[in-house]
This record gives structure tokens, C-alpha cells and sequence, in this order.
């Protein structure tokens, strides 16, 4: 990106000044290496999402940011009702709700490296993945109507998962106003067969060992120490979730014109946040935020069951479950907002009522997933960003290459080889899926978060590192 076209406010920060029909500024957290890293389609994404009617005090932008669909993947816009705004499926993303969910295992490293290679083969056995993946679990209608409005609940109502979860998990795993009759019939069939499944793209499940801690205090309050072996499991909505982001993109930009929306961009499709397509489709959303969670939760519960089988001394009990793709409502500095974070993690701060009473004191659990050569990072929310961004963070490190680039630069099997000999055991179906995620593909996850931290988004709690990685 043009470092000509921004303003800098501070190291970290910079604003793109509202101009012609932009209704508030952009705004980008990022070192100064990180936004020339950007390319000029990410400015022009954050113009036009801030062009977008009812939106409230600017058009941010993560540090891990990309561009995507409409919005750039790492974008965050919140919209007031009261004031003609807007709910964007483009600004949730076709991945509705896909999120990381980190567990604790009670083992360090040396306990399981004599079996690290089987327990790779069991959970790559456990775990279906990989492009149109389906599992052991098939639902009837009745079934999936239930599972879009329980969400993870319903997962352990089924036996899938243990009641404490649901504490841990964002919207205590149940999002509240889902409404399953506002999914199209080819979302809910695409899903029928495929709960419990891990998918393709940049999904992965790790099991990964803490090799730096940054902040003691927090650390202690979120149970992590050195060399603790943890699993993080990243995944989504799967077939249903983009069957809902096409379906309401189509609808939201055939209406635009009707409800005197003026689209910058056809991909920033959307409706009136109180029309009835804008509550069809938070209601749609909101099912397929259940579907996710319920999706992570059964994962969690073939986790388990695959250390059961490898390392039963091992108590797999749940850190943190959060999004990445949503719209919520939440209250701001006094309002009623509707957060789209797309690419961005939610980072209630310090105090917070809707977190456990357990990590209250310390913050929320923000989780960023890395690639698989440089680990990911556990982050805390902070008060900062509770009023510099909506309580947001990045969700990971970002694309620094496309997919087509990376297959075309390394093969698959050169890149496990590479990992193995670091002592990273890789399984997945497809070479070209690897080769897609190679770790170079990405931006420098350790630049990223040490921009999130300066910019006061979140706190560097603790660094993990992989041991295994079952990818799609």
C-alpha cells in the first residue's frame, strides 16, 4: 500500500480521512512494514465499507489484513440501527463463525513425543478433513433444525462433550435469536453429513506446546505454563455456512436498489438492519454461528477420544472457544451496535460481564492462529480496545501470497519433509492443501501480534508451537 495515501497517527496507526461519499474514516493498525505489505485493494475495501449507511465511528483494519469479498478479510465495522445501518453478509464472510478453540491436555511435550507419530495416525483417523470431508454423523431435518438453534448445547445434550464447555465458549455456546427457518434448504442439506468434520483451506487441528510466555500473571489465570501441551482446533460453518453467505449476497444485492442503498461495491451487498431481509439473514447467521460451534464441539469430543486411546492420562478440558466471522450485537460507549468483524477476533476486556468468572480478571482469550511453521500466539483482551476498535483483534497472520502462487512455488511433500525434520508430524489428504499452507504463503505472525500489542488491540499472553498438524 501507498504509504502517500494515509495519514499516520501514531506508530502503529493510521487513517485514511473521510472524503467524498466515505461517511466516518478508515482506520489501520499496523507497524509500517505491515501496511506496505498491504496491497491498494485493501484501501480501497476500507473506503468503501465506510461509505456504508448507519456506520459508526470509523472503517477499521487489522494488522493481518487482506482483501477479500466486499470487505477486507481483517476488517471491522459497526453499524447503528438507529441511524439507517446496515447488517453486510460480505461483512461476515462466507465462513460464518469460523473460529479457533484451544484445550488443555495436563501433559508437557516429553509425554507424548514417544508417541507422537501414532497419535498423529489416530486423530488423522478420527478427524475427517479435506475438501467435501463428510463424517460418521448424518441429520435428518428435525435434527439439523435442532442443531442450528443448540449450537454447541446441543452437541452435549447428544453426548457430544461435557456441560462445563460451554462456559468457556463464546455466547456460552448457544447464540441466542437463530432462526433455522431462514436457512435455505441446500445450506441444510450441504450440512447434513458433514458435523464433526474439519474441511479444507487453511482449517487445521494442532496439538502444540507453549514455548514462550509473556505476561505470568494472565498466563497462570488462563492454567498455561512452559512446554504445556495444548490443541487448538480451527473451523467453521463448512458447506452450510457459505451456502447462507451466497444465498443472502445474491438477495441483498438485488434489494439494494429498493432500499435506496447506493453499493461502492456489488460485493458489499446489504440490507437495512430492521427490513425484513436484514433479519432473515442475523437470523441465518446466527443458526450458522450454532452450526460452528456445534462443529467444534463434536471435534473436541474426537479429540478426546483419540487421546483417550493414545495418552490416557491426558484431561482435555476447554481454555477458550471464539469467532471470527460474525455479526454481533453489543453495547459500545453507550449503543447498540451491530460489530461485523470479518477476519477479526472478538477481545472483551479486563472485567467484561459476558466472560467466565474464571478469566474475568484477566480478559478474554484471544486466539491467533499461525501457520504451521511458526506457531500461533494466546492473547488477552484490553480496555484499550475496548474503545479504539470495538473490543477487536487480527485472528491470525494473514496471507501474504495467494493459494494458486503458493502451489505453484512448493510441493507438498517438500514442505513435511521441511516440518519434520523440526519435529512438526504433518497429516493431511491432499499435497496441494499443504503446499496451499506453506508457511512462507503467510505474513510473519510474530509482526502481526507485536502490532496488535503496540496498537493496544490485545496482550501478548503466550506463544504455542506445532507438534502436530492435521490439515485439510
Amino acid at each position: 500500500m501507498d504509504l502517500a495515501l494515509l495519514t499516520r497517527s501514531c506508530e502503529h496507526e493510521w487513517e485514511i480521512p473521510a472524503q467524498g461519499a466515505m461517511r466516518v474514516p478508515a482506520i489501520i493498525f499496523a507497524s509500517e512494514a505491515l501496511v506496505r505489505q498491504m496491497d491498494r485493494k485493501v484501501y480501497e475495501q476500507a473506503v468503501n465499507v465506510a461509505m456504508l449507511p448507519g456506520i459508526v465511528t470509523a472503517s477499521f483494519v487489522m494488522p493481518d489484513a487482506h482483501w477479500g469479498y466486499g470487505f477486507p478479510i481483517g476488517g471491522v465495522a459497526a453499524f447503528d440501527a438507529d441511524e439507517g445501518g446496515v447488517v453486510s453478509a460480505g461483512g461476515v464472510g462466507f465462513d460464518v463463525s469460523c473460529g479457533v478453540r484451544c484445550l488443555h491436555t495436563g501433559l508437557k511435550s516429553a509425554a507424548l513425543r514417544a508417541d507422537q507419530e501414532e497419535l498423529a495416525d489416530v486423530l488423522y483417523a478420527e478427524i475427517p478433513v479435506g475438501v467435501g470431508s463428510t463424517g460418521g454423523i448424518h441429520l435428518g431435518a428435525s435434527e439439523t433444525d435442532a442443531m442450528l438453534a443448540g449450537g454447541a448445547s446441543w452437541a452435549v445434550q447428544n453426548g457430544w462433550g461435557e456441560a462445563e464447555d460451554l462456559e468457556r465458549i463464546e455466547e456460552r455456546g448457544q447464540m441466542s435469536g437463530a432462526d433455522p427457518h431462514s436457512v435455505s434448504v441446500r445450506a441444510k442439506q450441504r450440512q447434513q453429513d458433514q458435523m464433526g468434520t474439519l474441511g479444507s483451506g487453511n482449517h487445521y487441528l494442532e496439538v502444540q506446546h507453549v514455548t514462550g510466555i509473556f505476561d505470568g500473571a494472565i498466563a497462570r489465570q488462563f492454567g498455561l505454563e512452559m512446554d504445556d501441551v495444548v490443541v487448538m482446533i480451527h473451523c467453521g460453518s463448512r458447506g452450510l455456512g457459505h451456502q447462507i453467505g451466497t444465498d443472502f449476497l445474491k438477495r441483498m444485492a438485488m434489494a439494494a436498489s429498493a432500499y435506496g442503498i447506493a453499493l461502492p461495491d456489488r460485493e458489499l451487498a446489504c440490507a437495512p438492519i430492521r427490513s425484513e431481509l436484514g433479519q432473515s439473514y442475523l437470523g441465518a447467521m446466527r443458526a450458522a454461528i450454532n452450526c460452528a460451534l456445534a462443529n467444534r464441539q463434536i471435534l473436541t469430543h474426537l479429540v478426546r477420544r483419540a487421546f483417550a486411546h493414545v495418552l490416557p492420562e491426558a484431561r482435555l478440558s476447554l481454555l477458550y472457544d471464539v469467532s471470527h466471522n460474525t455479526c454481533k450485537l453489543e453495547h459500545h460507549g453507550g449503543r447498540s451496535l451491530y460489530v461485523h468483524r470479518k477476519g477479526a477476533t472478538r477481545a472483551f476486556s479486563p472485567g467484561h460481564p459476558e466472560l467466565p468468572e474464571a478469566l474475568r480478571a484477566a480478559g478474554q482469550p484471544v486466539l491467533i492462529g499461525g501457520s504451521m511453521g511458526t506457531g500461533s500466539y494466546i492473547l488477552a483482551g484490553t480496555h484499550s480496545s475496548q474503545r479504539q476498535a470495538f473490543s477487536s483483534a487480527c485472528h491470525g497472520a494473514g496471507r501474504a501470497m495467494s493459494r494458486h502462487q503458493a502451489s505453484r512455488t512448493w510441493r507438498g511433500r517438500e514442505v513435511i519433509e521441511a516440518l519434520a525434520a523440526r519435529g512438526i508430524t504433518v497429516r493431511s489428504p491432499s499435497m496441494r492443501g499443504v503446499a496451499e499452507e506453506a508457511p512462507e504463503a503467510y505474513k510473519d505472525v510474530v509482526a502481526v501480534v507485536d502490532s496488535a500489542e503496540a496498537s493496544g488491540l490485545a496482550r501478548k499472553v503466550a506463544r504455542v508451537e506445532p507438534l502436530i498438524c492435521i490439515k485439510g
